[in-house]
């Protein structure tokens, strides 16, 4: 056969195989809807820049978060939530009723109460109670809300961590910072939406699903900002390549992918286009982003900052010009709060005193340069880990260390700015700090009263995937009104 009649039959091979998915493909959508599948974006606005600034649905108090994750879990009877009786009964054996029947990640037996080592000191007007581990914090605890009664329904870091983030345990779903700019988009379209800080010992026991994108396009994924060489892979051009060569090259990729965007409406294409225009566009704006050096020396003093360093406080300043450039969440995770007492490293005496002054300095001076800027009228500021640590010490293996378990049922968290009422407290816990005893929050609820300040009816945020409208708060939440200014 000749090479003309070769090709001829190849053609018809590849014309009949196409046709034959093609009409299955038909036959099938005829008989399923589409939206069991992903949701599609659909608008012509949505597909050239998905991040475009989206109104709230109601007028919003805030209009950008910095969530300061203190990944491990801090002690809340040690930093926020003060308990006399506790310190009373230090070293008696727990009540048996109080832990009948109670599952702890590590305790075994009958555990003995641990009262804090450390003093509570009233701040400020509001007399928010405060340890002398926070003395920054209590500086500024008129422009704070603390929460006492926060719960949750983990135990273990990972699927607790998973949990605070998106909602839900199990990995798979979209986290809040997703969440928010699928419904706001960015008012910076020269960097991130979504913006992840990372310093501490190691990742988050989450790993990235605490800032993953779940079933909704990727481009509302969390991006992480690296404190070393390029603050992003491959910002910098390689060797041979130029600025304009690089430019040429995006808008061939650019038609491309417009032609397969126009043939299948598929969002990942429309996320793909914007990445790599967004990544062109970082070039020129991160460096200048990241370049604290310009910034004054009292600035620096103030949040303690260590130049080239990895630290908190660098990552809290990084934060500030984040949203003052228009970023809508940025997260910071500072991860080593797991403070069992099995050594040195990890028990409440040592490491727990070393955490609080690697982040509270910083921390608080993030509110006063917000405020001082006007800008913590419009920024939600959120302090807090998975969930709380026993008011029993743990003495694991007959560890002579003080350290506590994990302690789901009650934990504090701290919130300031964007609408949030300040120098308040609200809920309680018992005289032990086991239980909740007034005004229980949990994470759905904390999560409802977020968006809220962002103008977003929680219920209504939502996104069809495999048949059904999934949103952040699952089928609960509340919106904890006495927070709200």
């Amino acid at each position: 056969m000749s090479d003309r009649g070769d090709l001829l039959k190849k053609t018809r091979r590849h014309f009949f195989a196409q046709a034959g998915i093609g009409i299955g493909a038909t036959a099938l959508g005829s008989l399923l809807s589409r939206d069991l599948f992903a949701a599609q974006t659909g608008t012509a606005t949505a597909a050239a820049n998905p991040m475009t600034p989206r109104p709230p649905m109601f007028p919003a108090k805030a209009k950008s978060v910095i969530y300061l994750f203190m990944a491990g879990a801090p002690s809340q009877v040690d930093l926020l939530d003060p308990k006399p009786k506790l310190q009373e009964l230090n070293g008696q054996f727990v009540p048996q009723e109080l832990v009948k029947g109670e599952r702890f990640a590590f305790i075994k037996g009958v555990p003995k109460l641990l009262g804090s080592p450390y003093n509570f000191k009233r701040h400020g007007k509001s007399g928010n109670e405060i340890s002398e581990l926070l003395p920054h914090l209590g500086d500024i605890a008129d422009d704070i809300a603390i929460i006492r009664s926060m719960h949750t329904t983990q135990f273990n870091h990972a699927p607790a961590q998973i949990f605070m983030n998106t909602g839900h345990q199990i990995i798979g779903r979209p986290s809040m910072g997703a969440w928010l700019t699928y419904g706001l988009g960015s008012e910076n379209a020269d960097l991130p939406g979504f913006v992840v800080l990372i310093s501490g010992e190691n990742q988050p026991d989450g790993g990235k699903s605490c800032w993953g994108s779940g079933f909704l396009p990727t481009v509302y994924q969390g991006v992480e900002f690296r404190t070393k060489a390029d603050p992003v892979l491959y910002l910098t051009n390689p060797d041979g390549m130029s600025p304009e060569a690089r430019r040429q090259s995006l808008d061939v990729l650019h038609s491309l992918n417009k032609m397969h965007l126009d043939t299948l409406n598929d969002p990942e294409i429309a996320t793909r286009i914007a990445s790599y225009e967004l990544a062109f566009r970082m070039q020129t704006s991160v460096p200048e982003l990241t370049d604290i050096s310009k910034e004054p020396q009292s600035i620096h003093e103030m949040y303690g900052i260590q130049p080239g360093k990895t630290t908190f406080a660098n990552n809290c300043l990084l934060a500030r010009r984040l949203v003052e450039r228009g970023v809508r969440f940025v997260q910071l995770y500072h991860r080593g709060w797991d403070n069992h007492g099995t050594t040195s490293h990890d028990d409440l005496v040592t490491r727990l005193p070393s955490l609080c002054r690697e982040t509270d300095q910083a921390a608080a001076a993030l509110v006063r340069d917000l405020k001082q800027r006007g800008l913590l009228d419009s920024t939600l500021v959120v302090w807090g880990g998975e969930f709380g640590r026993t008011p029993m010490n743990e003495a694991r293996n007959h560890s002579k260390f003080l350290g506590r378990d994990h302690h789901p049922r009650a934990f504090s968290m701290w919130v300031a700015g964007g609408g949030i009422k300040p120098g308040i407290t609200y809920g309680s816990t018992d005289e032990l700090g086991y239980n909740i005893e007034e005004n229980p929050v949990d994470v759905h609820d904390l999560h409802a009263t977020l968006l809220h300040l962002m103008g977003i009816e929680h219920t209504r945020l939502t996104y069809r995937f495999q048949g059904r409208d999934f949103r952040l708060t699952d089928v609960a939440g509340n919106v904890v009104q006495p927070l709200l200014a």
